[in-house]
């Protein structure tokens, strides 16, 4: 390495008028003897040909990705999951509901699965962090907080984005207690929450058949797809 940048600095740079051979008495490259006899070139015109080519590549990228104009979507779609533990003393909210069981979900904030899994749909959707990055557990302003915080600020930086709700399709998976006498409950709190008409919001609840933490009612876990339209 030593001796390629030796050889390209004498190759550019004038040599005083007097003896090489007293000046620099170690055997130096011939282009370096020569500088006098050289046509002034630039470095870029005397590497190979190849290396010349990467090189004006390299420096032409940054200059091409600068200019690129961010893509406007006129949708998005985005994904949801969050699961939970289901332990004695917690009480049981899906969807902003308290719902009536001898034990509920274990978390940080209220562990209100539902809401988080939309959350992280609508984030997911627009791009951007999930829950957990936004609203840390490592945080004490979020230990028992209403998961409904969490849903306003998510429409808010929908909206923000120039976005509005398509649609959206949930699925709740627990063993028990049933959800039906409460889904419709749960249904209009959630359209609430999201600003958003009943006819865009679908909601659906399935055991998981007594399998694994899910069928032994150790946990609750859901599902989220929603889309999101560019508004008009």
């Amino acid at each position: 390495m030593a001796m390629a940048t030796s050889s390209i600095y004498c190759a550019t740079t004038p040599l005083p008028q007097r003896s090489l051979s007293k000046q620099f008495p170690l055997h130096l490259p011939a282009a370096c003897v020569t500088r006098h006899a050289l046509p002034s070139l630039s470095i870029t015109a005397r590497l190979p040909a190849q290396v010349a080519a990467a090189s004006s590549a390299v420096e032409a990228k940054p200059q091409q990705e600068a200019v690129a104009p961010a893509k406007v979507l006129p949708f998005r779609v985005g994904h949801g999951f969050d699961l939970h533990r289901l332990e004695p003393g917690y009480p049981l909210i899906i969807g902003g509901i308290n719902i009536p069981h001898d034990r509920g979900c274990e978390a940080h904030s209220d562990g209100d699965v539902l809401l988080h899994c939309v959350v992280d749909a609508i984030l997911g959707a627009l791009g951007l962090p999930d829950i957990g990055q936004i609203f840390p557990d490592t945080d004490p302003k979020w230990k028992g907080a209403a998961s409904s915080v969490f849903i306003k600020e998510a429409v808010r930086l929908m909206h923000e984005a120039g976005y509005e709700l398509g649609n959206l399709d949930a699925t709740l998976i627990l063993q028990r207690p049933k959800v039906s006498p409460h889904k419709e409950a749960i249904r209009s709190n959630l359209c609430k929450l999201l600003g958003a008409d009943l006819s865009v919001v679908n909601l659906k609840a399935k055991t998981h058949e007594k399998v694994d933490s899910l069928g032994e009612n150790r946990s609750i876990a859901a599902h989220t797809v929603v889309l999101l339209m560019r508004k008009e």
